[in-house]
């Protein structure tokens, strides 16, 4: 299983590579007057959402976050073609500790660490979402022809799985130690698309650019672990798992300023 996430981080790190390496020689090139006409330029996005599970997601997770990237290629006729990773983070988890780990908890539901003595741990949600994203802009109550509102789809791949922190005056019992661990995290993944609507914002100066949205993420997932320790066999059922969120992002746009213009008498 952990040559299966490998390759899929391989092949994530190739997709972005070649599209970088596409699209950074349009970037920086002469353009038009932004407050004038529709421009294209390499716009490069730094974005946070906060997200509210659905479906078989809020089974084990509350509410959380995700950060991420993205690189976009905005054309001159307002197409936005893009790529983006997001890692998704939070630490309401919904899945009591019984559920999760039963088999290895005392009777009064503590756990007995390395050492023998009772401890305390800390669960949480972690996970990632990757996708290549194609969307329009329509210059609708917008400052120049080169935002307004838009819409967004992708397709790509997510995971997520929980995250289990022991205190640090103790060490970690036997059985939740090192790859043992992984028979504990319900780590699962699969095909994901998803769904944005929202308005996009590119001033004049280029000094502030920035778009806020409603988004809507579904993956089709299995599970990636070989054995769950506390069904004691292999988790084959299939999920769909769902995230509602609002996003807000923020640009660095790469094209070319106007040069002033000058008037001579």
């Amino acid at each position: 299983m952990q040559d299966k996430l490998t390759d899929m981080k391989s092949i994530n790190k190739y997709l972005f590579l070649f599209f970088v390496l596409t699209i950074l020689p349009l970037a920086g090139k002469a353009q038009k007057d932004i407050k004038k006409s529709c421009i294209s330029t390499v716009l490069f996005q730094a974005t946070y959402a906060y997200q509210f599970p659905g479906l078989d997601t809020k089974v084990l997770f509350g509410n959380n976050s995700s950060v991420g990237g993205s690189v976009i290629y905005k054309t001159d006729k307002n197409w936005l073609w893009s790529f983006n990773g997001n890692f998704i983070f939070g630490d309401n988890i919904n899945i009591s500790r019984t559920e999760l780990m039963g088999n290895i908890l005392t009777s009064s539901g503590e756990i007995v660490t390395g050492d023998g003595i009772y401890g305390s741990f800390a669960l949480f949600e972690r996970g990632a979402h990757f996708q290549a994203k194609v969307g329009k802009v329509f210059s609708i109550l917008s400052p120049n022809p080169n935002c307004g509102f838009f819409v967004n789809g992708g397709l790509g791949y997510l995971f997520n799985r929980i995250r289990c922190e022991f205190g640090s005056y103790a060490s970690p019992p036997a059985n939740l130690s090192g790859d043992y661990l992984y028979g504990y995290d319900r780590m699962r993944g699969g095909f994901a698309y998803s769904g944005e609507i929202g308005y996009m914002y590119m001033s004049n100066s280029r000094l502030l650019n920035f778009s806020i949205s409603l988004e809507f993420v579904q993956a089709h997932t299995k599970p990636l672990r070989e054995w769950d320790f506390n069904l004691m066999m292999k988790d084959t059922n299939s999920y769909v798992d769902r995230y509602w969120g609002i996003r807000f992002s923020i640009y660095i746009p790469t094209y070319k300023r106007m040069p002033a213009e000058y008037y001579y008498y």
